[in-house]
């Protein structure tokens, strides 16, 4: 029988669709961790691992169902679950719904090991990032969410498109509140050293085009098959290969800014402490007008859940 890896990862929520496919994206990228699927429906919870179990074979992780005891002695906690968004609904009308969701879960979790790390998923997450924070009893450096990284990804691709660089070698992030009051940071952005905007190939584009079509793709994908979960699976899986083994790398993800005194969005360096530190960003009058929209209705969202 295989070594069980020391690490453990358990994804509350992995019955369903953005579970699984974190899940299985961990043993995917080959994480060195057992990961647990943990789910109120038990029999989800079972066939997913059991499934995702198969594809493990070749990599160095394990996958198992697992209980919210076991999960809550985790190193990293990720949340997954929470009720759906519905075609056309903002995200920040499911904080009634998934409220008492979280809450749950905080308490099933109980106690939770005092080095963990909750990386929150559900939407909307900046407040209910907030909300784990509080029911969970942890420092907030160790409470994240995945925030605008998917977004950032997408923005990321689009302006590969445009330029013919690798995403990976454009530095530029969507900003703010995971939502209706994220905004691009683009007087930030940079390719090769210079400001993104100077490129050759970024002359006479349409930046509020570009920025729509970030928006609207989640809603498209909603529409078109119910949910999005494969580019979040990623994402998520990737937060915590940097939150295991301490890569110091920087995300734009939900983490609590003491210039702004609150969480949302912002870049920020993980490590196997949660957030090593978080990061100035150089905004222009218009970017930070929208910043402060951003953190007016991040704090009166989460005031009503003090």
């Amino acid at each position: 029988m295989a070594t069980i890896p020391k690490q453990r990862v358990s994804v509350i929520g992995g019955g369903g669709n953005v579970g699984a496919s974190t899940a299985f994206a961990l043993i995917a990228k080959g994480v060195p961790a057992e990961v647990l699927v943990v789910d109120v429906v038990d029999k989800a919870a079972e066939g997913q691992a059991l499934d995702i179990s198969d594809a493990s074979f070749m990599m160095p992780g394990t996958c198992r169902k697992g209980s919210f005891k076991e999960a809550g002695q985790s190193d990293v906690i990720i949340i997954t679950a929470g009720a759906r968004q519905q075609p056309g609904e903002p995200r920040s009308n499911l904080i009634d719904r998934n409220y008492k969701i979280i809450k749950s879960i905080m308490d099933s979790l109980q106690p939770i090991k005092s080095s963990a790390k909750i990386l929150m998923v559900s939407n909307p997450v900046d407040v209910l990032t907030d909300i784990a924070q509080k029911t969970s009893g942890l420092p907030r450096k160790q409470v994240i969410g995945s925030g605008t990284y998917l977004d950032s990804g997408r923005l990321r691709n689009v302006l590969s498109e445009i330029t013919g660089v690798s995403p990976t070698s454009i530095h530029a992030y969507m900003l703010g509140e995971h939502g209706d009051n994220q905004f691009t940071g683009w007087s930030s952005a940079r390719i090769g050293g210079r400001p993104l905007l100077e490129h050759p190939k970024m002359k006479n584009v349409n930046l509020d085009e570009i920025y729509e079509k970030i928006q609207r793709k989640a809603y498209v994908i909603i529409d078109a098959k119910g949910s999005t979960y494969y580019g979040i699976g990623i994402c998520a899986a990737t937060l915590a290969e940097a939150l295991l083994n301490n890569t110091s790398q920087v995300f734009p993800v939900v983490n609590y800014v003491e210039n702004f005194g609150c969480y949302m969005s912002w870049p920020a360096a993980i490590g196997c402490d949660g957030v090593e530190q978080s990061f100035d960003v150089k905004l222009n009058k218009e970017e930070d007008k929208k910043l402060q929209t951003a953190i007016a209705a991040i704090k009166d969202a989460c005031s009503k859940y003090d």
